[in-house]
């Protein structure tokens, strides 16, 4: 990825990190608003911080992670999911998401 006329060496590759956190009360405005921030960036990579899950891991979390997944994925990104509790990665394994840890 190039570093698009901001500061810094022209021809220089700056790797960036987009990274998004979660928290145990992402509700669908908020998951909109994640889905929109990541439609709006260049395709890079991002790291989605579970540790404000708590130890939550319902299919409702597994749902927002899906969603968040998918989005990802549609504009180019490469996702991937930090700070995840043991029960969590139990559940993410089961659903084929382990992959993402």
């Amino acid at each position: 990825m190039s570093s698009g006329g901001g500061g810094g060496l022209p021809g220089v590759d700056i790797p960036r990190t987009l990274e998004l956190r979660l928290t145990a009360r992402t509700d669908p405005d908020e998951l909109g608003r994640l889905c929109a921030l990541l439609a709006a960036a260049a395709p890079t990579d991002v790291v989605c911080e579970l540790g404000g899950l708590g130890r939550r891991a319902d299919l409702g979390v597994v749902d927002v992670l899906a969603r968040l997944r998918l989005a990802a994925r549609r504009h180019g990104h490469r996702l991937t999911f930090r700070g995840a509790g043991p029960e969590l990665r139990s559940v993410l394994g089961l659903v084929g998401l382990g992959g993402l840890l």
